[in-house]
């Protein structure tokens, strides 16, 4: 009973810390730098976008790196409209910190035979839930969360997030990424269409091994903690709802899930560097799970066999935003760590950005909404028309202002010198051309 009301009242005060410091961040930030580099833009969807931060809910958050002499970097945000309680829809940004989890939680199992790889089948345990007993995709056929962390960052499927957030559980994922200081974040839902009762259900787990025998079983889970819904967040004019009726109304996010941009930003800093942040920011990783998170953060789609996706739909810039230009494609010297999100008109992308040729690397964070004709879930965006050559454009922006910025000393890269998956020209399986992304 202790220990029940010491978690209840920890994550009580979490929840009250969170929404103290957004009342005190009610002026967003914005720095001399960024506004004069973002000025310097010849795009006139770049110039509008600035000039009227708010109507688009844009935020942008660049870090730069600089080393000393022996090469320990240190990391300076600059902000453009930086607002923890300007709302957007993380989308599918929420499936980075679900993977660093995962990995902790195997971590923490500490059962022989348990890791990343093992298989593992998903039981129906409660109303509209799914069963999973294989993966086609894999080259096993069966489900892990290896597999499941390489689904979520390729190219951002929706159901591997969906399993990890049943694998960690609601409860334990809105209690350690609060526990680590990430205070804004609220993760409450699958992409899965689920009540918001529903969504505290968590299904049944078993780990099998080789011979298929269950080595570890999780149980169902129920988080009965309560989320603070009292902050109402409504967006847009009017918008359809699930029984396809149009609503004359703004559309209510208020029970949706939420991360402010600089928490995403520094989780990603935290696995990147996890020296640069405090220890309680960081994720209890082994050092081969960093290494497998680096790896697939950064590979493309073109490089992998397992899944095998049609590359001609989903390209090496597919979710590399920041350098996702018409030609869909990106100089062989450069790599980007990252995790994009994008729904309900918001576009969002967290990148740590490496060139190994001219010797620089920045991290860029960015969030837009692109909705103008305000009717949300119409699934009629400006994606294509607003979103993508803003978030490209800016991209190039910071891009070429490092390439032009002093450092006194230059990093070495070769932490992020990684061997990446080459994909067999002689397989002649089908290519993947249907996702739920």
């Amino acid at each position: 009973m202790y220990f029940a009301y010491m978690r209840k009242l920890y994550f009580t005060l979490t929840i009250a810390a969170h929404f103290i410091i957004s009342n005190n961040c009610a002026q967003p930030t914005t720095d001399t730098l960024l506004s004069k580099i973002l000025s310097t833009s010849s795009n006139s969807i770049t110039k509008s976008i600035v000039a009227d931060p708010l109507k688009y809910r844009c935020q942008i958050i660049y870090t730069q790196i600089n080393r000393n002499s022996k090469g320990i970097p240190t990391f300076k945000n600059y902000y453009f409209n930086n607002h923890a309680a300007l709302y957007f829809n993380p989308a599918s940004m929420v499936k980075m910190p679900l993977a660093f989890l995962s990995l902790e939680k195997i971590k923490e199992i500490k059962v022989k035979g348990i890791n990343k790889f093992t298989g593992m089948q998903f039981d129906s345990s409660y109303e509209q839930q799914v069963a999973m007993k294989i993966d086609t995709t894999a080259k096993n056929k069966l489900p892990s969360i290896a597999h499941f962390i390489k689904r979520a960052l390729l190219i951002s499927e929706n159901d591997p997030y969906n399993r990890m957030y049943q694998f960690v559980g609601q409860e334990a994922i809105n209690h350690k990424l609060h526990q680590k200081g990430y205070t804004t974040a609220r993760i409450t839902r699958q992409f899965m269409g689920y009540s918001e009762e529903q969504n505290r259900h968590t299904n049944g787990i078993q780990f099998i091994n080789g011979k298929q025998e269950v080595v570890y079983q999780q149980p169902p889970a129920y988080n009965k903690e309560a989320f603070d819904f009292s902050q109402n967040i409504k967006v847009g004019k009017a918008h359809w709802d699930r029984n396809d009726s149009l609503i004359q109304e703004p559309f209510d996010f208020t029970k949706h899930n939420h991360v402010a941009l600089q928490d995403f930003q520094q989780m990603l800093q935290s696995v990147l560097f996890p020296a640069s942040v405090p220890s309680h920011q960081r994720f209890n990783l082994t050092d081969d799970d960093r290494l497998f998170l680096l790896k697939y953060l950064s590979q493309y789609p073109s490089e992998t066999d397992y899944p095998k996706y049609d590359t001609t739909l989903f390209y090496d810039s597919y979710v590399k935003f920041f350098f996702r230009d018409s030609t869909n494609k990106i100089p062989p010297y450069i790599r980007i760590f990252n995790k994009v999100g994008w729904a309900y008109g918001f576009s969002t992308d967290v990148s740590y950005i490496v060139d190994t040729k001219n010797n620089i690397d920045y991290m860029l964070s960015a969030t837009i909404y692109v909705n103008s004709d305000e009717v949300v879930n119409d699934s009629k965006y400006d994606y294509e028309t607003v979103g993508q050559p803003f978030m490209h454009d800016i991209g190039q922006l910071i891009y070429q202002f490092e390439l032009n910025r002093k450092h006194d000393f230059k990093p070495k890269l070769n932490a992020f010198n990684i061997q990446y998956d080459k994909r067999d020209i002689n397989d002649k399986r089908p290519m993947i051309q249907l996702v739920d992304n």
